[in-house]
């Protein structure tokens, strides 16, 4: 099967320009074979304070001190600053309270705790102050950084003396230790660890070093977890060690909350531009890689992480978009009766995961077969009913509502049949009234990945006039906007990390669907969405 008779817009596949971007982005899938995302505050702070033993342990600190917000904080705004803020504290106090100053200065380092600590007490507009986002692990990771900070700034550096005896940072309203108290219990009795819980292990303190059940090597495909895990290796080499080793080379030190993320980075670029119709070929490597992944439990984001249903169904989706049409019935273990975990037991629920579950079953099996139809309508009725009044989707998995929003639209368009269709205009119709003055979207401010989640929106229906008006000025503006978003971290792990290649396959699909649809009365030029990416 062509990829051109899988898309709405089979021209857009037909420029040169285009094909020669796509080209560059599928080279880069092959080049990093570990993923693209961005650094992470939290788990760098996290190897300064647990593993200082590692190479480049100055360029660690020394990206976080870079780092710090004007406010004193680190992360994204509002609740998102919390986790990150707690995990640089700590991190810098270890190093204050621990090492000898080797490449970093100390006065540097006690002016940003002092700073950050000022913010984390500040009562009125602290990140405390707001409801702590649904990033995976917070209600375990708060605590455990909260008591941590305040048996350090029991006994403080000279410098940070003010702060001695001060308590613990306060926390938001709604969260407590329980958990935290519970979890640290079950890892206390030797008993297995659940696997969803291996990614955050770096929580559980000294009870994670060697803790059993554990495989050796990317610890819940965790950097901070594995550094955990490992504890101070006295020179033997291991897999895990290599493991962070290698986690080093991206980011100077730094490192991501997730990495490797293979499967994840690659079945969803893949099938985004597959769905858009730029994706004229797939290296054979690429695609053996995604069906390898596939096993009976379904796919995982990468080495060390549980399969999940989010990432099977992308995966499952991908590779029916290309010609290779898999069972799905590896989805059916996540499978709670009334919607689809993205695990098994999963603490509350996911629009975007179902949502690319009724892309996977209708796509792997067809509307009509018997098996896929009542899923297809479950799905859809469930999806439809977790749409917001205003006509938006929200999401744990990602910050904005652009995002969420996007994928059930695309979704419902295609396997939600006429009921889906107020649903689709509610959605449209949202977007329209939150565009920018400038075109763009954006939660905080206009991004060219929130930019290019609305302009397909918008053209996954039919154009009115002002439909038509908002496209164009949407794509006008992204043309313009060459940064996809490093800088603007949107998507939901411990803290707010950026998937550079997929946000960029986004990007790419916005601009040449616009040129393909709105081109011949927006006098939008089909070369335009070939601007350098970068």
């Amino acid at each position: 099967m062509s990829t051109e008779a899988l898309t709405r817009d089979p021209g857009a596949a037909k420029d040169s320009g285009s094909t020669r971007v796509v080209d560059e982005l599928i080279a880069e899938l092959s080049r990093h074979p570990s993923g693209r995302t961005s650094a992470s505050p939290y788990e760098t702070a996290r190897l300064v304070s647990l593993a200082p033993w590692l190479p480049r342990h100055a360029d660690r600190i020394q990206y976080l001190l870079a780092g710090q917000r004007p406010d004193g904080g680190w992360g994204g705004p509002d609740g998102y600053a919390l986790v990150p803020t707690l995990s640089a504290v700590e991190g810098l106090l270890a190093t204050s309270l621990r090492d000898e100053p080797v490449g970093w200065s100390p006065t540097a380092v006690h002016d940003a705790v002092d700073r950050a600590l000022r913010l984390l007490f500040d009562r009125a507009v602290g990140p405390a102050t707001c409801p702590v986002p649904d990033l995976p692990a917070a209600d375990l990771i708060v605590p455990a950084l909260v008591d941590r900070i305040a048996d350090q700034l029991a006994d403080p550096p000279t410098q940070l003396a003010h702060w001695r005896g001060v308590g613990p940072p306060p926390m938001p309203a709604d969260m407590d230790r329980q958990r935290l108290d519970r979890v640290r219990l079950l890892v206390g009795s030797g008993r297995p660890i659940p696997p969803k819980l291996l990614h955050a292990l770096e929580i559980f303190g000294p009870a994670a070093r060697g803790a059993a059940g554990v495989t050796a090597g990317p610890v819940g495909a965790s950097p901070a977890a594995t550094a955990a895990w490992l504890g101070n290796p006295d020179g033997i080499q291991s897999a895990a060690l290599d493991y962070l080793t290698r986690a080093l080379g991206e980011h100077g030190g730094a490192v991501p909350c997730a990495t490797p993320i293979d499967v994840f980075e690659r079945s969803w670029v893949l099938s985004t531009l597959a769905r858009a119709g730029v994706l004229p070929r797939v290296p054979p490597e690429l695609l053996s890689g995604l069906r390898d992944a596939l096993g009976p439990e379904g796919a995982a984001t990468g080495p060390g992480l549980p399969t999940d249903a989010d990432t099977t169904a992308v995966t499952l989706y991908t590779l029916a978009l290309l010609g290779h049409p898999t069972d799905p019935t590896s989805l059916n273990r996540f499978d709670t009766g009334e919607h689809f975990g993205t695990w098994p037991g999963e603490d509350g629920s996911s629009v975007t995961t179902n949502a690319h579950v009724l892309e996977a079953f209708g796509r792997c099996l067809g509307g009509d077969d018997p098996a896929a139809a009542p899923v297809l309508r479950r799905l859809t009725s469930w999806l439809i009913d977790r749409q917001h009044p205003d006509g938006r989707w929200s999401d744990r998995w990602h910050a904005s509502p652009l995002y969420a929003t996007y994928c059930v639209v695309l979704a419902l368009r295609e396997y939600g049949g006429p009921t889906a269709e107020p649903a689709l205009r509610r959605a449209v119709s949202w977007a329209l009234e939150n565009q920018r003055a400038d075109g763009s979207w954006g939660r905080w401010q206009g991004t060219a990945e929130e930019t290019a989640y609305g302009l397909l929106v918008l053209l996954a229906v039919p154009p009115s006039p002002t439909i038509r008006d908002a496209g164009v000025a949407a794509a006008r503006r992204l043309s313009t906007m060459q940064n996809e978003g490093a800088d603007d971290p949107l998507w939901h792990d411990k803290d707010l990390y950026h998937p550079a290649l997929i946000v960029r396959a986004a990007v790419v699909a916005a601009r040449a669907a616009a040129a393909a649809r709105l081109n011949g009365s927006a006098h939008i030029p089909a070369s335009r969405w070939t601007a350098p990416l970068e």
